[in-house]
């Protein structure tokens, strides 16, 4: 029993030893280019999408970055339980500034955190970061109208709209709504130029990139978008995804005079 119980304790001091408490620095934010910025994203979901993250010791790691954060990007992201931003790109704490909200969809609010994380902060990259099988997206589809629900999926009608005019098969289902999302992750990306000067500029001046990309329920990958708004992952115009789970049902319950 004392060999068990010592063995035990071993392993567990093997298992903290092992654990990382390194977090970023004010020199290592300012060396990374925006280039580099994204590669360490890609890195981070390729171990994740393998199975291999990081033994993080995140507790050090909060203390650590208690006297200051310099994170290397600014991740938009959509509200979803399943698709966390730090998780999805096996980044700990103080390495990315994550803002989420249903659909990953824009206001002044969040474009004032994305100014904030990138002209005051340092962060070198902005990710707009959508996912397959997304419950707002479904609602966009679907015209659903409830509440406040129903001017944050309107947010993305003008995905729906343009994907409904060049979809190039059915206009309905989970690989239609896997279009939208895609769709309106290039219309966020766009809409993050067009509406702030400061991160425009920052841009041009190769400073920070902003980028789009989609993140796979079903893989655990993300696909990258180009600046033209070209995906990495190829599939025939019949059918763009591989066949995944039934469509997502978004509901909520019925009120007099919303649906």
């Amino acid at each position: 029993m004392k060999t068990i119980s010592l063995l035990a304790i071993i392993a567990t001091l093997s298992l903290t030893g092992c654990a990382s408490s390194v977090v970023q620095t004010k020199q290592s934010q300012s060396s990374i280019t925006p280039e580099k910025a994204i590669s360490e994203l890609r890195e981070g979901n390729a171990r994740f999408a393998s199975g291999k993250s990081r033994h993080r010791d995140l507790l050090a790691q909060a203390k650590e970055t208690s006297k200051g954060q310099y994170p290397i990007a600014a991740v938009l992201g959509c509200i979803d339980s399943r698709a966390s931003n730090e998780v999805v790109f096996d980044q700990g704490i103080g390495d990315i500034f994550s803002a989420r909200v249903a659909g990953n969809v824009l206001n002044d609010d969040l474009l004032g955190s994305l100014e904030f994380a990138t002209a005051k902060a340092g962060a070198k990259a902005i990710v707009v970061l959508g996912h397959t099988r997304c419950g707002a997206v479904a609602g966009a589809c679907g015209d659903v109208r409830v509440g406040h629900v129903t001017g944050l999926v309107g947010k993305i009608k003008p995905a729906v709209v343009k994907m409904k005019r060049n979809a190039p098969g059915p206009t309905s289902g989970p690989v239609f709504e896997d279009l939208v999302s895609a769709e309106n992750v290039k219309q966020v990306v766009s809409q993050i130029r067009s509406r702030s000067p400061i991160l425009r500029d920052l841009e041009k001046q190769n400073k920070i990139v902003i980028r789009g990309a989609l993140y796979h329920l079903d893989s655990g990958k993300v696909e990258f978008f180009d600046q033209a708004g070209r995906g990495e992952r190829r599939g025939s115009a019949k059918n763009p995804y591989p066949p995944r789970l039934p469509p997502f049902k978004f509901c909520f319950p019925k009120r007099a005079g919303e649906l």
